[in-house]
């Protein structure tokens, strides 16, 4: 793909979008990134993207150089898309972000095209149904979920253990003794078993159903 063809993708949609090169580094942001983030083109492209997003996901910081992101493409992998608190002006709202691989001509590493969506309301609801509820459904989760039957490896119950004690794709790869894009992988793996779309509620879901 060439890069006037990622451009013409992000300057495409009417949802925040931006694309982000294989240096981690904002190459596009169109109009409505510039309206959502209320931070100008100028501004954006050419700065790491964790400095511009600076987002948070359910867990805790996301958004750094240490980046899932990032790994997934570098290794080809698809990502599911995802829940993410970020700085848009002088608020903090939830989205949900998309993101696409891009294989750029002439480059060695591809691009990805993010593409934002305000979510907060449904979010934050979200939340305090989850908070609330969860105590009054760890027993019966635990005893009728079909998620006491998923097959986890045993290496990824650890780094599932390692992050229901907050602990960061670093530091479980340090304790580990793994690459942080392994740990990442894990992570992904996991998700997809426990049908989790953050790290929290695949947390949540396996403490009620008696996997960690």
């Amino acid at each position: 793909m060439k890069r006037r063809e990622i451009r013409d993708l992000v300057e495409s949609t009417a949802d925040a979008a931006f694309s982000v090169d294989g240096m981690h580094n904002i190459e596009f942001w169109n109009d409505a990134a510039i309206e959502f983030f209320g931070i100008p083109a100028e501004e954006a492209i050419g700065t790491m993207c964790a400095e511009i997003i600076q987002g948070y996901d359910d867990c805790g910081k996301f958004c750094s150089a240490d980046c899932c992101v990032f790994d997934a493409a570098y290794q080809g992998s698809k990502m599911r898309n995802f829940d993410l608190k970020v700085k848009a002006g002088d608020r903090s709202l939830w989205c949900n972000v998309s993101v696409m691989i891009a294989k750029v001509d002439g480059a060695t590493m591809p691009s990805t095209i993010h593409i934002v969506r305000e979510i907060d309301r449904r979010k934050r609801l979200e939340v305090l149904v989850k908070d609330f509820v969860a105590d009054d459904t760890a027993a019966e989760s635990t005893a009728r979920s079909p998620v006491r039957e998923t097959p986890l490896t045993e290496r990824e119950r650890e780094v599932l253990q390692s992050l229901s004690k907050g602990k960061t794709s670093a530091a479980i790869a340090k304790e580990l003794s793994i690459s942080r894009s392994t740990v990442n992988n894990h992570v992904q793996h996991i998700l997809k078993k426990l049908n989790a779309h953050s790290r929290l509620e695949a947390i949540r879901r396996a403490e009620h159903a008696g996997l960690i």
